[in-house]
This record gives C-alpha cells, structure tokens and sequence, in this order.
C-alpha cells in the first residue's frame, strides 16, 4: 500500500461523464445500471457529500489490528469446530458407534457420506441466503442450530436417526465456508486475504488436534472408571455444545458489515470501508444478477474450481472419515489411533500456515501451494508402496498427506480476491462447493469393506487425483498471468476512461479492467 492515499467521494455517480470504454474504444451503454445498482459501501460515499477522506499507514495498520483481534480468533475457533463436528463420526466408528447402532456392509460408508448430501442440497440456497440476508447474522444462526444437531446425535439409537442427523448436519455447516469467504473479502484487502483465509482454514488441523485429545481421554476415562452413557454419545455432546456457545459468540462480535461493527468507531467504519477500495469488489450487494450468474458459468475458472475441488476432496472424504481405521490398519490399536491422529492435525496447522507466509512474500499464492500437494503425493505413496511391517513408515506418510490442503485454499482464498460481482463470487463459491460435497460423497465410497484393512484401491485412487490436481493449479495460474497481461493492454489505451467510485458499482472481474488477478 501507498504512503497516503485519498478517497473522494460524491453524492452521485455521473454516468454520462465517466464510462468505462470498451475494447473496441465504444461506452458500454449496459454499464449505466451500475450506478443505480451500486454497493452497500456507496452508502457511506454518499453520506460524506464530497468529503474527501484520507487512510494513510499508520491509520491502515491500526485498523488492521482491529480487524484481525475481533474477527480472527471466533472465526479461526468456529472453523476449527466445522471441521471436528463433521469428523467425529471417524473418532466415534471405533469408540462402539457400529456396534451400538447395528451398522451392517457399507451402512458406515453411507452414513460418512450423508453429510455433504445435506450439503450439497443446501450449498446454493445458503450461497443465495449468504447475499440476501445480514451475513454475520445468518452465518451465527446456522452455527448455533448445527450445534443443536450434532448434540441429538448422542439420542441416536437407530441407523435411520443417524441418517438423519448426519443429512441435516450438513445443510447448516453449508454456509460456514463460503460465509467466511465472504467476510474475508469484505474486510481484507486482497494482499491480505490469502494470509488470513490460510489462519482460519488452518484450524482444521486444531480441530482434528483437539478432537483427538478429546476423544482420547474419553475412551480411557470411560474404559478406567466407566459411564452411564456410551464414549461415543459423550463426544458428540461435547463438540456439540462447545459449537452452541461459539455460535453464541460468533453472533455478538461478527457484523454483517463495516456499516454496523459496533467495535468501530463511526468514523473507523468510513475507513474500514475505505481501506478495501483497492479491492475493486467493494463490501456487499443484496441484488441477484442474473447477468452475473450466466459470467460465472461461461468463466473457465468457475470450472477449474469445481473440477479442482471435486478431485481433491475424493481424497479428503476417505482420509477424513477413514484415518482412524487407516491408522489402526497399520498395526496400531483402537486408543492409540485417537491419539496418534493428533500430529496429522498438527502437519495441517504448519503447513497451511507456512503457505500463507510464502504465499503473502513471494506474491504467488497458487504456486506455493503447490508444495503441501507434492508432499501429500509422496505420503500417500509411501503408504502404498512400503511393507506391512513398516507402521511408522506409513504412519509418517499418513502426516504427509495432511498437508495436501494448500491448494484447496488457495483457491478458496482466490474466490475471496479474483472473483468479483457479489452475484457472481457466491455463485462461484457454489460451484467450487459443490465440486467440494460430490468429491467427499465420493471418497468414503472408494474404502470398500472388502478391501479391509489395506484399502488398496482407495489408496491408488487418491494418488491418482492428487496428480491431476497439480495439473489444475498450473492451469488457473497460466490462466490468471495470461488475463493479467490482457487487462494491462486495454487500460494503457488512451482511450480508455473509469467509471467514478468504479470500486463499489458491483462489477465482475471481467467487465472490470482495472481489477488485477491476485496470483
């Protein structure tokens, strides 16, 4: 960021004297909508009456510590419960859940599965709902009723029950990432994005930490001194409650907006809004266009994202809801499992955060992530080619395989800064989430009973994807230098002319030429 950079404001828009010129050098006559169906952000423009304000350094550096010190820690703590409340069910398989509810042949497969049927059913209703509705408030609601689910699980006593508990567990944790890369992008100018979206992605290796530990000392509490209810029932009480209070907290600190943080001053808000000008994606747009939503089906990277996250999630809904028998697979017993999965947590953490460190000094964010996908290739093939008798050999390429994340936030990361149109980015995030429900649904049916405990087939088919999902990363980022260089030469035309306020008129990353691509 600049020293010191002003932002001018007006009380209206001048379409007729300030359009954006077409490749041919001719106005866009469509383009006059925009004033008229402008950002959220435009209220506090137009509040200031030609007011020019000025956001230099130490002011932007202040607002950034504010920012980060009341949103990070919730949003990090109730991702890290996202991730723990829809895997407890793997802790659960070997603390007597199959036993108790008389799972038979694949029934436990389905049941890992059912949940992103709930997602998937859910994902763009919720994506719609995320635009419509005010966006820490929905996001609080859905936390504190998927709370309320997971904590029935423990009056589960039928394989029905738990379908459906699973099912609606999934439609209420849809909106928790596509809601968080929403108020990333709202909050965070896009150099920043890529570092915080890593932070509270990371917490799903806490999760899986605390979820081990948890479930750990639980069964050899209840195997010491014994329960009046089963271990199992205990752990989905446990995550299931602690979920119910974040949500509560998550709804009093998370705004929908810069327009109503009640922890920024009124002229802070300004600011706030003001610092992400640069993003040229200004804050929120609760108008469905539909123009929007045909650009986001016709981009190639709406595609690219879909097909990347479906491929990378076969591998992370078997390893998610198998690691638990994975590890045991490998010589180990039922209470070592719980506590030896706690490291994958661990490589997780270190790994996404050690992405968004290079990420946010070299400036490539996609290439770096390319490194936690090669080390989760290498793992799994270790898991594969080593010998039976190698535990800890296989064990350690078990960890290996935790870092496969980066890219898959990245990404994520790449929804929040290089798509823009609010339309446009939660029909995008849809899709990418689709793709991300599909490949989890697929993943758990690739572990066959029959290929107990080895799991062979699933094993190779993981490797398989993790493969062509290097491919893909090197194809979005081909794709964004390419657009880059295009952009550059259409706004070096002389004739070339900006909207006023162009940042907050809704703009797409396409019909905008001043917005860059994040790499």
């Amino acid at each position: 960021m600049t020293e010191e950079k002003a932002i001018g404001a007006s009380s209206s828009v001048d379409v007729e004297n300030s359009m954006v010129v077409s490749k041919q050098g001719h106005v866009d006559p469509t383009l006059e909508k925009h004033a008229h169906d402008a950002d959220e952000a435009m209220k506090v423009l137009d509040e200031l009456h030609g007011e020019t304000i000025e956001l230099n350094e130490a002011t932007n550096r202040r607002l950034l510590k504010i920012i980060d010190w009341h949103m990070m820690p919730i949003m990090c703590f109730v991702y890290g419960m996202n991730f723990l409340d829809k895997t407890t069910l793997s802790y659960a398989s070997i603390m007597g859940i199959k036993t108790d509810l008389n799972l038979q042949g694949d029934q436990y497969q389905w049941l890992s599965s059912l949940f992103y049927f709930g997602y998937l059913a859910w994902e763009y209703p919720t994506n719609r709902l995320l635009q419509r509705l005010p966006l820490g408030r929905y996001s609080a609601t859905c936390i504190i009723i998927w709370g309320l689910i997971l904590s029935c699980f423990a009056a589960v006593n039928s394989y029905s029950g738990a379908i459906a508990v699973r099912f609606f567990l999934g439609v209420f944790e849809a909106a928790v990432t596509p809601g968080f890369a929403l108020i990333t992008s709202q909050w965070y100018t896009k150099k920043e994005q890529g570092s915080r979206v890593n932070i509270w992605f990371s917490f799903n290796g806490v999760g899986q930490i605390i979820g081990g530990l948890i479930a750990y000392g639980i069964a050899v509490g209840t195997a010491k001194h014994g329960s009046s209810i089963e271990p199992w029932k205990i752990i989905f009480l446990v995550t299931g409650l602690l979920t119910i209070v974040l949500g509560f907290i998550f709804l009093w600190v998370i705004p929908d907006s810069q327009l109503n943080a009640r922890w920024l001053s009124k002229e802070d808000r300004v600011l706030a809004v003001a610092r992400v000008q640069v993003n040229q994606q200004g804050i929120g747009n609760k108008h469905f266009k539909m123009y929007q939503v045909k650009e986001a089906v016709l981009d190639p990277m709406t595609w690219a994202f879909f097909f990347y996250a479906l491929i990378s999630d076969i591998p992370n809904g078997g390893i998610s809801n198998f690691f638990s028998q994975l590890i045991t697979s490998f010589g180990y017993s039922d209470q070592e499992s719980l506590i030896l999965g706690v490291p994958g947590g661990a490589v997780e953490v270190i790994s996404l955060l050690l992405n968004g460190y290079i990420g946010h000094i070299t400036g490539y964010r996609i290439l770096s992530s390319l490194g936690g996908l090669m080390c989760a290739l290498i793992g799994m093939i270790l898991i594969v080619a080593l010998p039976e008798t190698n535990n800890v050999g296989r064990l350690i390429g078990y960890y290996m395989t935790q870092a496969s994340a980066t890219s898959f936030v990245a990404l994520l990361a790449m929804i929040s800064s290089n798509v823009a149109g609010y339309t446009k980015k939660t029909t995008v995030a849809a899709f990418f989430l689709i793709g991300y429900c599909v490949g989890n649904i697929i993943g758990p049916q690739t572990f066959r009973p029959k290929d107990a405990p080895r799991y062979v087939p699933a094993e190779i088919t993981i490797i398989v994807c993790l493969g062509v999902c290097l491919g893909i990363v090197l194809f979005v980022h081909w794709w964004y230098v390419k657009e880059n260089k295009r952009k550059a030469e259409i706004t070096s035309r002389p004739d070339y002319v900006r909207l006023q306020n162009q940042a907050f008129l809704d703009l797409t990353d396409r019909e905008n030429m001043d917005f860059v691509y994040a790499l």
